[in-house]
């Protein structure tokens, strides 16, 4: 039986992952102090607002146009981000409708001092919709 290894806290390190390369990477940035919550991990909403940036860049290379987020259709926390981590965000389409683009993001983390070793984070399924200079959906362009 094998030991898991340990942060400097005493939390249990998950197994390291590989980055995915079925997903493109589309935005990679690192968390500061001021991001944090109060156990000092990097607060849920953070997270969350760089998921939604990222799953942005693919539907607006479809959209090429005005779009807003329309549903967040699944998201998981699977590990803690930590100030300091570089987080990678990896997305992709996962479905084109007529007006909207859904697309999955993960994220995945190195930690700070083990970079090359890949934690997956978060994972997440958004949906954008395609509007007109008026905020109503229009079709996505073919």
């Amino acid at each position: 039986m094998s030991a898991k290894a340990s942060d400097p806290q005493g939390r249990a390190s998950p197994a390291p992952a590989s980055a995915p390369t079925d997903k493109e990477l589309v935005l990679k940035v690192i968390p500061m102090p001021a991001d944090t919550n109060g156990n000092g991990d990097i607060f849920g909403g953070w997270v969350m607002a760089q998921v939604d940036l990222a799953g942005s860049v693919i539907p607006a290379r479809i959209i090429r146009g005005r779009m807003a987020t329309v549903a967040v259709n699944q998201f998981v926390f699977k590990q803690p981000v930590r100030v300091g981590d570089i987080c990678s965000f990896f997305a992709s389409v996962q479905r084109i409708g007529r007006t909207s683009v859904t697309v999955d993001v993960e994220v995945f983390t190195e930690r700070f001092g083990a970079q090359g070793t890949f934690v997956k984070v978060t994972e997440a399924c958004l949906t954008y919709v395609a509007i007109d200079e008026n905020g109503k959906p229009t079709p996505v362009p073919r």
